[in-house]
């Protein structure tokens, strides 16, 4: 690896740990486990976006006990009636 390569590497490598420093714990779940989550919540706040080229994807995150909690389907997941939604225009998870 050249000199130039590796400083990029490293100058990545930063950027993704900076970001994981702002953005905490995220955990990655799968849509149903992320349901389950979800529903041990009275009024949980959740953040959603869909977007894709090819493709609609959702992408879902909430918090819970000082964590974030993060899923992304293929189809639109039924969140409880309670929940409180926030529409973003696009979720960026690091890594």
């Amino acid at each position: 690896m050249s000199e130039g390569a590796a400083a990029m590497a490293a100058v990545g490598a930063a950027a993704v740990a900076q970001a994981v420093k702002a953005a905490g714990v995220i955990v990655r779940l799968e849509p149903g486990e992320f349901m389950k989550l979800l529903a041990k919540q009275d009024a949980p706040l959740v953040v959603c976006a869909a977007g894709g080229l090819f493709s609609i994807t959702y992408e879902y995150l909430f918090g819970y006990k000082g964590l974030v909690f993060y899923a992304k389907s293929r189809d639109a997941l039924p969140l409880p009636s309670r929940a409180e939604t926030v529409v973003a225009r696009s979720i960026w998870i690091p890594g």
